[in-house]
C-alpha cells in the first residue's frame, strides 16, 4: 500500500468515528478529483460544485455501508456519479432522444489531427444534449448499456442508440474544428 493509500486509511477511520477534521481532510484530498468527475456530467462549473457536495454528503450519511471491498476512490467516485444521475432525473429535459435525426448530426470524415487539450474536449462534451451527454459520460465511466438504462430510466437499446448519436455529433464538432483549423491556415 503506498502513503496515499495509507493516509486515505487513516482519513476514512476518522469518518468512521464522526471525525470532522479527518472528514474535512478528507474532503480536501479528493474533492478535485472528484470535481471533475462531476464536471463531466453538469452543464457548468456551479452545477459540478452542487453534484460534489451533494455527493460528499451522501458519502459521509453512508460511510459504514462502505464494506472495504475495492478501492474507496472508487466507491466515492460512484456515489458522484449516481448523484449526477440523479440530478438529471429530477431535471430531465423535455426534448426527446428521438427528437433528433441522424441527418441533423451526420458525422464527418475529419477528425483533429492536432491534438486538443483535455478541456477543450470536456467542453465539447459538455455542448451535447444532457440526455446524450448523460450516456455518453456513463459509457466512459464503463457502465454496459443494460446499466445505463436502469440508471437513466431508458431501455438499452435506446442507450446505445443515444451513444451511437452522442459519438456522431462529437465528431461532427471535431470535424467542424478542423475545418475552422484548415480555413485559418489556407486563408
Amino acid at each position: 500500500m503506498t502513503t496515499i493509500d495509507n493516509r486515505l486509511n487513516e482519513m476514512w477511520a476518522g469518518c468512521l468515528n464522526d471525525d470532522r477534521k479527518q472528514q474535512e481532510l478528507l474532503y480536501r484530498t479528493l474533492a478535485p478529483k472528484m470535481l471533475a468527475v462531476c464536471m463531466r456530467y453538469a452543464h457548468d462549473k456551479d452545477e459540478a460544485q452542487d453534484i460534489l457536495q451533494e455527493g460528499f454528503i451522501k458519502m459521509f450519511n453512508n460511510v459504514h455501508k462502505y464494506r472495504g471491498e475495492g478501492s474507496l476512490e472508487g466507491w466515492i467516485r460512484r456515489i458522484m456519479v449516481h448523484c449526477a444521475i440523479s440530478r438529471y432525473r429530477k431535471l430531465k429535459p423535455v426534448v426527446l432522444v428521438e427528437d433528433f435525426t441522424e441527418d441533423n448530426y451526420a458525422s464527418g470524415h475529419g477528425y483533429n489531427e492536432h491534438g486538443l487539450e483535455e478541456k477543450d474536449l470536456l467542453n465539447l462534451v459538455r455542448k451535447l444534449p444532457d440526455n446524450y451527454r448523460s450516456v455518453f459520460n456513463l459509457s466512459v465511466e464503463g457502465y454496459s448499456h443494460q446499466e445505463i438504462g436502469q440508471a437513466l430510466g431508458m431501455t438499452e437499446l435506446l442507450s446505445r442508440t443515444t451513444l451511437h448519436r452522442a459519438r456522431a455529433i462529437l465528431k461532427n464538432m471535431l470535424g467542424q474544428i478542423t475545418a475552422r483549423e484548415q480555413h485559418c491556415l489556407v486563408g
